[in-house]
């Protein structure tokens, strides 16, 4: 009996005795544990600030490059908006990749990102629009006087009081009677300097409003008197009643509109633009230099103003800024909404 109930207590004890050394061990493993999450958690914040300071130092440098950029170059304007609203749309998403503006860059001296484009294209047309940004919309007005080129695709039978396909018929009239040699027979009435009339829908001015404002306020607007402007070249690509596509190389100030409705007109019928596409402004073609949207970003207009500097004469070639210019105007923008400001050459700025 004595053998047996040692031999329980033998058992007991050995049941018993590791409790304390496993509730040691527990409370050890809590508080490396609880350690170990402290230090995860330091690490996480220390990574953070790592990161967000890099994070920083990244924006400050995409924005002494951003302000840094002077030269012209071009973006492919899509059908839609209007130059003035797709310059503003390009100016924003630029800031927006710099980080500006953002409180930091309110506390040292501001700095202005200069944007602008040379020669409004229709928010129903398509294709090259020239932008100057820094120093480059300096070089605007010079890039107004060189040639443009389009392809027009008009439409026989209907006139419309925009002159294209986005106004409302005024007119319609037969058109059955026309044919390819009739148009080719009197574009090189179209060639040369000749006088034109503004369309009443356009973004010349009278005492400093638009023409289109005050046509869509519904006020009586006089047509503006016909002015000398230049077609180089104009030729028939196709024709396939009603409608007729038209290459054209002509000089500032022209509209293509009143060119297809003048051309109407000479045919005895009437004609309005279906689809209009600029595909060349200058040295700037759509195909090789007119930026597309997903390419709107510092570093692609940064490579588009190195490539297009060999496009333009010497004389508007822009000298390189000094290093020390640029050590200062990383931390500083100043953005405001879009200011157009119309010269005689309809040269668009943003500031």
């Amino acid at each position: 009996m004595a053998a047996a109930e040692a031999a329980v207590v033998s058992s007991s004890s050995l049941e018993t005795d590791p409790a304390p050394e496993t509730a040691e061990s527990a409370e050890t493993a809590a508080t490396t544990a609880a350690t170990t999450a402290a230090t995860a958690a330091a690490m996480a914040v220390a990574a953070a600030a790592r990161t967000g300071c890099e994070a920083r130092v990244l924006k400050a440098a995409l924005a002494t490059k951003l302000l840094s950029l002077s030269g012209v170059f071009a973006v492919h304007k899509p059908k839609g908006p209007t130059s003035a609203e797709l310059l503003n749309r390009l100016k924003e998403k630029l800031l927006a990749e710099a980080g500006m503006p953002s409180p930091e860059w309110t506390k040292r001296k501001k700095q202005t990102l200069k944007i602008g484009h040379g020669g409004t294209l229709d928010s129903a047309a398509r294709g090259v629009l020239v932008v100057g940004i820094g120093r480059g919309t300096k070089m605007l007005t010079s890039m107004l006087s060189g040639s443009k080129r389009y392809i027009a695709i008009g439409e026989l039978g209907k006139a419309t009081d925009t002159l294209d396909s986005t106004g409302k018929v005024t007119e319609e009239k037969p058109y059955d009677k026309i044919t390819q040699e009739d148009i080719e027979g009197i574009l090189q009435k179209f060639t040369g300097t000749i006088m034109q009339v503004p369309p009443l829908y356009s973004a010349l001015k009278k005492d400093g409003q638009r023409l289109s404002t005050l046509m869509k306020r519904g006020e009586v607007v006089e047509a503006k008197p016909a002015r000398p402007v230049t077609v180089y070249s104009i030729s028939l690509q196709n024709f396939q009643p009603p409608f007729f596509t038209l290459d054209v190389e002509c000089g500032g100030g022209f509209y293509i509109r009143s060119l297809v409705s003048d051309i109407g007109k000479e045919l005895s019928s009437c004609a309005n633009v279906l689809e209009l596409t600029r595909t060349k402004q200058g040295p700037f073609t759509l195909e090789e230099h007119a930026l597309p949207e997903d390419k709107w970003t510092i570093d692609d207009v940064a490579q588009s103003l190195e490539h297009c500097s060999s496009l333009l004469p010497a004389e508007l070639t822009l000298k390189k800024s000094k290093p020390e210019e640029s050590n200062e105007q990383v931390l500083s923008c100043e953005y405001m909404t879009l200011n157009e400001t119309k010269g005689k050459d309809d040269v668009n700025k943003t500031f």
